[in-house]
């Protein structure tokens, strides 16, 4: 079991190429014991991105504050608070922050550590 807040959890830049002006933080990973899913929170500052990348895995993901665009296989969709998504297995994605505030959300991957 692990009750915690994000406050205690040190965010670490991505430094992968392609992302600009985004941190992770690993919330729930196998390192806690979780057998089947991670939970990352994300922040992308106004004018940062994730990289346009895809991989074998499926993720969630639920947007917590600010706004901003996912493009997924080259279609645009805009993304506010209360906002989810699904993205497939391969499919391309980005997570892009064309806003003038901090876009902040919630990332589940299947636990592959």
């Amino acid at each position: 079991m692990k009750i915690d807040h994000h406050n205690n959890i040190a965010p670490e830049a991505v430094e992968v190429e392609g992302a600009l002006g985004v941190t992770i933080q690993w919330l729930i990973s196998s390192a806690d014991g979780a057998p089947n899913f991670a939970m990352r929170r994300f922040v992308v500052e106004p004018g940062g991105h994730t990289p346009y990348h895809s991989h074998a895995h499926e993720h969630e993901a639920f947007i917590l504050s600010g706004k901003g665009k996912v493009i997924i296989e080259g279609n645009e969709f805009y993304v506010e608070p209360g906002s989810f998504i699904f993205i497939e297995p391969y499919a391309k994605h980005r997570f892009m922050n064309d806003s003038d505030e901090s876009l902040t959300f919630l990332c589940m991957v299947p636990n592959l550590a």
